[in-house]
């Protein structure tokens, strides 16, 4: 997962967008190319497995509507949401090169355009510093959901595509966590506040009852409880069995993913966490000078 010493690259009056697209660039794979579907080895893929597959491929079709989120919630950023064209078209593109795999191989699983569709519906809206810091949060566990699957996985050629996505998740997060210093830059503490206020949430997914995920949280009132993107699914409750059962995501995965955003948020606020109760400490501090300004 990319940390921040490359937050300085661009002074924070500039726009974010015109590197970030270069980077990115430079190191996009090809879904014909780069993906080895000539090692495809049939006896190592249960149909079990084939079934998870096409529920992540449906979870990622889900960049659809987060990005029509973003693109209302920034409309006074138009930088931000100029890079959602990349974060949408590389997610996009996760969704597809999984349906690519089922359509080649276990052709009964592609889901259909009505299953895609479901996942489409409207996020009520949100502040948008919180919305960042949760999707940042979002792609650490992701990079680290997929780095797991690759391991379950023994199929060489899905092996090889999670290893892909998690190294995109983690430049989505890297990439994110330059807006994030943006926003400290331009904001200070009221930055800080949104930031850390998820950071404890999304720190202490050891101690919830549900994967703590954009896609496993309720986004629309009117549609509760079945406003999740997970609810969505064919398959609703697949992503626990998924995590527990299957890829056994368990304690000690957890704890990477806990580590790995107390490490970026010490870095990005100056301070040294070393446990969510000390990131919570730092929160009410600057609660408390919030409203001393006030």
């Amino acid at each position: 997962m990319k940390t921040i010493e490359n937050l300085n690259d661009n002074p924070p009056s500039s726009m974010l967008y015109p590197g970030l697209f270069r980077s990115f660039e430079r190191v996009r794979w090809n879904l014909e190319k780069d993906i080895p579907w000539n090692l495809f080895e049939k006896n190592k893929l249960t149909e079990n497995q084939a079934v998870t597959i096409k529920m992540n491929a449906i979870t990622e079709w889900a960049a659809l509507p987060a990005t029509e989120m973003f693109l209302r919630d920034n409309k006074h950023d138009s930088d931000f949401s100029a890079f959602m064209s990349v974060w949408f078209y590389e997610e996009q593109k996760h969704s597809l090169v999984l349906m690519e795999y089922l359509r080649r191989f276990c052709p009964h699983l592609v889901p259909t355009e009505e299953e895609l569709h479901a996942v489409r519906f409207e996020f009520d809206p949100a502040p948008a510093l919180e919305t960042l810091m949760l999707h940042f949060c979002g792609e650490i566990r992701l990079n680290h959901w997929y780095r797991c699957a690759a391991q379950w996985h023994t199929e060489p050629v899905i092996k090889s595509i999670y290893e892909i996505i998690a190294k995109d998740e983690a430049r989505h997060g890297g990439a994110y966590l330059k807006y994030m210093k943006r926003a400290i830059n331009q904001l200070g503490e009221t930055a800080q506040a949104a930031f850390s206020k998820v950071g404890v949430l999304m720190a202490s997914a050891s101690r919830s009852a549900k994967a703590l995920h954009p896609t496993n949280l309720h986004v629309n009132q009117s549609l509760f409880p079945n406003d999740t993107v997970q609810s969505k699914l064919p398959e609703p409750g697949w992503l626990e069995t998924w995590l527990d059962d299957q890829i056994k995501f368990d304690s000690g995965w957890e704890k990477k993913v806990a580590d790995r955003i107390l490490h970026n948020l010490s870095l990005l606020f100056n301070q040294s966490f070393e446990n969510v109760r000390e990131l919570n400490l730092f929160r009410k501090r600057i609660l408390q000078e919030l409203k001393k300004e006030k």
